[in-house]
């Protein structure tokens, strides 16, 4: 099956090879100019020429005339905590009363309230919730997703989890998913961290690796939750298996986290907001990738975190929505608009940050380049519901797209 884009705006290609780092300030090297034409074959990208040279030669086609609307790849959100069941909207007044997350935690609220209601879903409730909340997304032009497990903390349920997000991947007209297993996310409410994690090294991790569906492993490295030294042990186990690596670090102060992101050299070390610029610098040596999450500051209330560091560093980094109970936005244009109108980052580096270097921690099941629009690479892209690529992250209060195409599928918005 042929396709053929024509009339294109500009298009934010960022093809290339590894994550952009640094100021990106030769916006020629990474955007087009408006009038070429892309030619999509069986869901890859075949061709990239002048729509005039495509037109000419490939009679017969399906033409999708853009207009002059700009295009710029498929966002590829890498950190998600898809599937859960609950509501806890009612800690918003405790945070106005400032109480702290460990606090709100110890009250009975955090991630201990979501496990009952997600334990006690079916999985056709929880596939249904998976359903409605990956169209959410692929409105908001992600293709692709990072979903973690976290919220069963027993191994029956997490082995569900994952087994529900197995079921999603692949379906039509959705983002495909990248699974991850977070068990070590905190202790269930029948236990405490150290009788857990010994749990998670004899029991439930053992399960994952057997069941051969998570294709990476998680840990919440943070005081108040599993030390450096659990979260090392369990990481390494899952190493031994076969497991890539990713963790949470210093979402609330710098617990040591970064140091052994870097020592065990994991994919992305995610949240990072208090990370010093000594561990900052030593996972970047490591090729550890710093995973910003600015959605939880802004539920939270709480600064961002140094997003410039990394550019002026030249340190890879990336950022993502962190969906969970605690901050339900599936919007990367909402997120880009808070780094760019929030915090200065310019759009292209915003870009960059949710789809190439995203793209980079969270490959594409298909084994093909995603997150940036190049010939071979998978057929996910957005078109922009502007002549300008920069109105990808000025339009926070809705989807910024025009259509996505996901896998050579045409998706009106």
């Amino acid at each position: 099956m042929q396709r053929l884009l024509t009339n294109a705006g500009p298009i934010a290609h960022l093809s290339g090879v590894g994550p952009l780092t640094g100021e990106i300030e030769d916006l020629d090297k990474h955007i087009w100019s408006a009038g070429l034409g892309i030619l999509v074959e069986n869901g890859v990208i075949k061709r990239i020429a002048p729509t005039n040279e495509l037109s000419s030669e490939y009679i017969g086609v399906e033409i999708i005339d853009l207009g002059g609307k700009a295009i710029v790849p498929g966002l590829v959100d890498s950190h998600t905590h898809l599937l859960w069941a609950g509501d806890r909207s009612r800690e918003v007044s405790w945070k106005q009363q400032g109480l702290s997350y460990r606090e709100i935690a110890l009250k009975g609220g955090g991630i201990n309230a979501t496990v009952k209601p997600t334990r006690d879903s079916t999985d056709e409730d929880l596939r249904l919730i998976g359903i409605e909340r990956m169209q959410e997304a692929l409105r908001n032009g992600t293709t692709h997703m990072e979903a973690k497990s976290g919220y069963g903390l027993d191994t029956k349920t997490e082995l569900r989890l994952l087994s529900i997000g197995n079921q999603l991947n692949g379906i039509k007209n959705l983002p495909t998913l990248d699974l991850t297993w977070l068990g070590a996310h905190s202790a269930p409410p029948s236990s405490n961290i150290t009788e857990y994690c010994e749990e998670i090294l004899s029991d439930q991790l053992p399960a994952i690796i057997d069941q051969g569906i998570a294709r990476s492993a998680d840990v919440f490295c943070e005081p108040g939750w599993f030390s450096v030294e659990q979260s090392e042990d369990i990481l390494k186990a899952s190493r031994s298996g076969g497991l890539d690596l990713r963790i949470h670090i210093d979402e609330f102060v710098d617990g040591g986290g970064g140091e052994l992101a870097a020592e065990l050299s994991v994919t992305t070390a995610d949240h990072a907001h208090y990370t010093n610029p000594n561990s900052r610098d030593s996972m970047s040596k490591a090729g550890v990738n710093t995973g910003f999450l600015p959605g939880t500051p802004y539920a939270m209330g709480d600064d961002y975190p140094p997003f410039q560091d990394c550019l002026d560093n030249n340190w890879a980094w990336s950022f993502a929505s962190d969906f969970n109970p605690n901050c339900r936005t599936l919007s990367l244009p909402f997120l880009g608009s808070v780094l760019v109108q929030r915090n200065d980052i310019s759009p292209i580096a915003s870009l960059a940050a949710c789809t190439r270097n995203s793209a980079e921690t969270t490959p594409h099941p298909s084994g093909l380049k995603h997150g940036q629009i190049c010939e071979g690479a998978i057929a996910n892209l957005n078109i922009v519901n502007s002549p300008w690529w920069e109105a990808w992250c000025l339009q926070p209060g809705h989807s910024p797209f025009y259509a996505t195409m996901l896998a050579g599928e045409m998706i009106y918005h």
